[in-house]
């Protein structure tokens, strides 16, 4: 490792993946280095055998479930938006060639303890059930002024300047009770909490529009979700790496990030030999100086011989589990996949529960998104410059993480990822 690298890389998490290649894109010397021996980091895909050996101190798994290979068990499963950053960035890369996608079955939230499906247009509201017939009619009015709303022209406004006015203000006006502000505000706007409803309404209608936007592309879900599982995602774009001269050292054990009398970051430190650098960029595991923990995820793998109920016999599915519903500070997400994506032996279904730790008690925290299930085959619970990419949230959906991407990139290089001008290699990769 004697050569000077412009940038090295420490863990093959799908983000550090994505820097990585955007960086290789860049045209600068890269080499991405991980102590495991498999793409993904945390947020890896493992097999049957490899998920057991994990979470059960290397108990095997019963026949019951089928075979080991069938499996390709994410540790982290987020769906993608359909018209959302992650999408963008696999087209402008040209990455989405080397993936194929399935587009999830549907969107749900909770009420009551019952599921129902999410509507996210006025025309879906009008044939919801989840509001009476008064609230229809008032929702319906809400979706159309969000949709309609044009900054350059001040009759469709209402009188509101949303880039100041409260969503709550917006949510009070069209007189929307409690519980339609619930489904719009964590089932279409996507916020973890509740906390966004002083902030001020652009964040929900542009959140509402994305959400409709990628409702749009594929019908009925704004998710999608990648055969084979997510640990096809940080490979795609290790190979977009190794395609503009990314150097790629799996299994490799990081000593020491190796810093210069002036403090700065200067290389990296692995079985007694430094690559030279000028900068770093790594998940948090791999800086325990430089990072701290603001808060804890607990995550429970499932699996299923059945789909989840209320879902229409969903192959794929989200269902949000709303903070009031369930008596919390922050919402349940639910993500389900199946055998239909490749990445469960025939008739099972793997299903993903989590949320943000809020107690001493955080696998019970969850149990509001077990109840919903049924019968639960076998359960997996577990929790969760130098430039440091966060730890992934409990969200099912990729935007906050394409959000940290863009500001590491931003960070490093001076200027945003410019979308209309795709990366064009020397030659097409065959």
């Amino acid at each position: 490792m004697d050569d000077k690298y412009d940038c090295i890389v420490l863990g093959t998490g799908l983000k550090e993946c994505i820097i990585s290649g955007l960086m290789s894109v860049e045209r600068k010397k890269v080499l991405h280095m991980d102590r495991n021996d498999f793409y993904g980091g945390e947020s890896a895909s493992l097999t049957l055998d490899q998920l057991f050996q994990r979470f059960t101190d290397g108990q095997k798994p019963p026949e019951s479930l089928g075979s080991s290979r069938d499996y390709q068990i994410d540790l982290i499963p987020k769906f993608i938006m359909a018209n959302g950053a992650l999408v963008n960035m696999l087209v402008f890369t040209g990455v989405n060639r080397y993936l194929e996608f399935k587009k999830v079955d549907g969107s749900f939230v909770m009420r009551g303890g019952k599921v129902y499906k999410v509507p996210a247009t006025d025309v879906e509201a009008l044939k919801s059930s989840l509001m009476g017939f008064f609230q229809k009619r008032k929702c319906k009015n809400f979706f159309a002024f969000a949709q309609n709303y044009d900054d350059a022209d001040p009759s469709t406004h209402k009188g509101f300047n949303i880039d100041e006015t409260p969503i709550k203000d917006i949510f009070e006006y069209y007189g929307l009770d409690d519980n339609t502000v619930e489904f719009i505000g964590h089932a279409v706007a996507l916020n973890k909490d509740d906390s966004y409803l002083t902030r001020p309404a652009r964040e929900t209608f542009d959140r509402m529009k994305l959400y409709a936007d990628s409702l749009a592309r594929y019908g009925s879900s704004p998710y999608l979700y990648p055969l084979y599982g997510l640990g096809e995602l940080p490979q795609g774009f290790a190979r977009l790496s190794a395609i503009y001269g990314g150097t790629y050292m799996l299994q490799k054990p990081i000593e020491e990030v190796v810093y210069n009398d002036e403090g700065r970051v200067c290389g990296v430190k692995s079985e007694g030999e430094v690559a030279a650098c000028d900068f770093v960029v790594g998940d948090p595991s791999y800086f325990p100086d430089k990072v701290r923990q603001t808060g804890s995820v607990v995550r429970c793998i499932c699996i299923l011989n059945h789909p989840i109920p209320s879902t229409d016999n969903a192959e794929s599915c989200q269902i949000i589990v709303p903070q009031r519903q369930a008596g919390r500070n922050s919402d349940i997400y639910i993500s389900c996949v199946s055998y239909a994506h490749n990445v469960a032996a025939p008739g099972k279904w793997i299903v993903l529960v989590s949320t943000t730790v809020e107690t001493d008690n955080p696998l019970k925290e969850l149990e509001p998104g077990f109840a919903l299930l049924g019968e639960i085959e076998a359960r997996f619970p577990s929790k969760d410059g130098v430039f440091i990419t966060t730890s992934y949230d409990a969200t099912t959906h990729f935007e906050t993480s394409c959000d940290d991407v863009f500001k590491v990139y931003r960070a490093i290089t001076g200027h945003d990822i410019d979308f209309d001008n795709p990366p064009r290699p020397d030659q097409d990769d065959e």
